[in-house]
Order: structure tokens, then sequence, then C-alpha cells
């Protein structure tokens, strides 16, 4: 039920400024909503939102709930605070970029793993925006108010972004990638030495229904939880226990890759959110078990990289394609899996 609060506690939502907004899908069951909302906002904390609740910070229908208010099918929910969110309040940070291409329209980056492309939750600082205003005056914010992205590849991944310098290239390169004209290629390594040389994979993406910092394929009756995707994939060698992969992208969801792969079966490699740091493939053998763990200390996150990046050029109309090198880290790791695979093959 719905606390009672006095007119001037909700006059305060006037004051407030939104952090988060959700409608709340026709299907849903009953919950309370801090347990909704700890399967909604990522890296969210169960006593903060709480605490949100008894202040009279979330909103439902623009009445304040308390946290054991039970959302039902359509409500508006709002969490609000005093403050702007902090991925709005942005600081420019001198921070090194390597820039593949430049002009006055667009530039190419190529960001290392690590890097976060945004500020968000436990990130508000050392990111790629943060570099990119220090950077450059007045860049055009695209539809969730981000300055210059057009896309994004996830903090762990490494490779090629785009990014618009005027309003005229933020609409241009937007409506490519929305349209699926751009192109995009990841290498990757999986889990499992893969039964087909290439492939599509084709299935829906939504967030996990248990695991609120995962997504995954919904298919069939259930695919309305999710948003279509579609990654093609083809074998670039076979190493034993995993295969290194190219997988180019028609949908650009997020974890994209890293949910499909795992769909099919072939988790990639070292990926601690979707399991992959986990020996998924090989012998019981100690020896074996202390080479995996080797490599995962050489390549401390997710085996992903966006090499290639292609598109119309906002103003010239040229078709322009960029590649980029697969990290040290990776090709490091690379070439142990390749010893590895010689010396059992032998």
């Amino acid at each position: 039920m719905i606390e009672d609060y006095t007119p001037e506690n909700q006059n305060e939502q006037d004051d407030l400024y939104e952090h988060h907004a959700f409608t709340v899908d026709k299907g849903q069951a009953p919950l309370r909503i801090d347990k909704y909302l700890m399967n909604k906002i990522e890296n969210a904390i169960r006593n903060k939102i709480q605490t949100a609740a008894k202040n009279g910070n979330i909103f439902v229908n623009d009445q304040p709930v308390k946290s054991n208010y039970k959302v039902k099918p359509l409500d508006q929910i709002r969490v609000m605070f005093e403050h702007p969110p902090f991925e709005n309040l942005l600081v420019g940070e001198d921070i090194s970029l390597d820039v593949v291409y430049e002009d006055d329209d667009l530039l190419v980056v190529n960001k290392p793993a690590g890097m976060v492309v945004h500020p968000g939750h436990g990130n508000y600082s050392g990111t790629l925006i943060n570099a990119l205003i220090y950077r450059f005056d007045n860049l055009p914010n695209n539809s969730s108010e981000r300055p210059g992205l057009v896309h994004r590849i996830d903090k762990d991944t490494s490779g090629l972004l785009v990014v618009a310098k005027t309003e005229e290239a933020m609409a241009h390169l937007s409506n490519q990638f929305a349209k699926k004209t751009s192109e995009r290629e990841y290498v990757a390594l999986v889990w499992g030495n893969m039964e087909e040389d290439e492939g599509t994979i084709e299935g829906n993406i939504g967030r996990h229904p248990k695991n609120r910092l995962q997504n995954t394929v919904y298919l069939g009756d259930e695919a309305d939880n999710g948003k279509p995707a579609v990654t093609h994939y083809k074998v670039l060698e076979r190493l034993g226990y995993i295969t290194m992969v190219s997988c180019k992208l028609e949908t650009g969801r997020t974890h994209q890759i890293r949910v499909h792969m795992k769909h099919i079966g072939h988790t990639l490699f070292n990926d601690e959110r979707y399991g992959g740091n986990l020996i998924l493939k090989g012998t019981t053998f100690t020896k074996y078990k202390q080479f995996v763990d080797n490599c995962f200390k050489i390549l401390p996150r997710q085996a992903l990289h966006a090499k290639t990046l292609g598109f119309v050029h906002p103003k010239t109309g040229a078709f322009m394609r960029f590649e980029s090198e697969i990290p040290e880290d990776m090709q490091q790791c690379i070439e142990k899996w390749k010893h590895y695979a010689k010396h059992v093959d032998n």
C-alpha cells in the first residue's frame, strides 16, 4: 500500500532530480519495490534502496512509497534525489587517448581494457567521457545525454569506438548504428572447440531474471522480455580447449557477444560475470589447471577486442574502415594456447 504523505512532501518532488525511471512490465507479478529495483539498477545495494524509500525518494505514479510497496503492472517508478545524477556532473580530466583518426566531424579511439566509457554507478571519473570533455568543448549529446558517444563497449573490452564532434555527425552516425549499416567485428576467445566453422546466433537479449548483473537470451513465448539481437561468428583458429572466433554484430545489445556465446555453450574465456573465469573445458590434471590460471593472470579480463569498425563518413559520404591490433595481454594468452595446443597434438 502507498504510504500517506503530506502535500508538502509531495511537492518536494519538484525540487528533486530523477536518477532512474522504470515502467513495470504488463506481466510483472507482485514484488516488493526494493527487490524490483535491485534487479533493475546495476550495482545497487539493497539497504541504500531501502534508505531512499524511507527518505521519500522513491515514487510510484508520482506518490512516494516505502520499500515494502509491491509493484503492479504498468506502475511508473521514479527514483529521485536532491542532487543530479553523478554521471551528469561531468568533469573533464586530462587522460591520454589512443586516437586512431580525427577530423572536424569525428574521431576514432582505440579504448584500452579497464577504461569505462561513460560515468555510472561506481565509476564517476577516469572514463572516456571525462577525457573527451577535457579535450573538446560543446560535444553533442546523444539520446542518453552522453556527450560524443555514438556507441559503447564494456569496461574490460578493448578496441575501437567512434565519437561524434558535431550534432550532424551524431545524428548521421547514430542512424547508421540504428539501421545496422555500420560494420563492427570483434575477436574473442571462447571456451570449447566450436562444432561449426561459422554460424549466426539469433536470440532476444534482456536482463537475467535472477542475476541482475547479467543479461540472458529469451526465446519463444518469452522473447518479449528482451530486444532482438543477431551475432554472426566465424572460427579463426582452434586452440585445443578454446577457440578464437570473429564476431560481427548486426545489433548492439549490452553484453551481446558475451551473452550469445554463453547461450550456445561457448562462454568467453575469463569472463568473470558470465562464469568464464572457471575452467569450463579441458582435463583434470594439476598442470593444466596451473596453465589456465597463468593464462587468467596474463589476461585478467574477458577475451574480447573490438578489432574492426566501419561506417560512412557523415560529411564526405566515403566509407571508412579502421582496424586495431589485438592488444598485448590477449595476444600473449593466444600464444600460450597455441603452444599448448601443439604440445597436446604431439
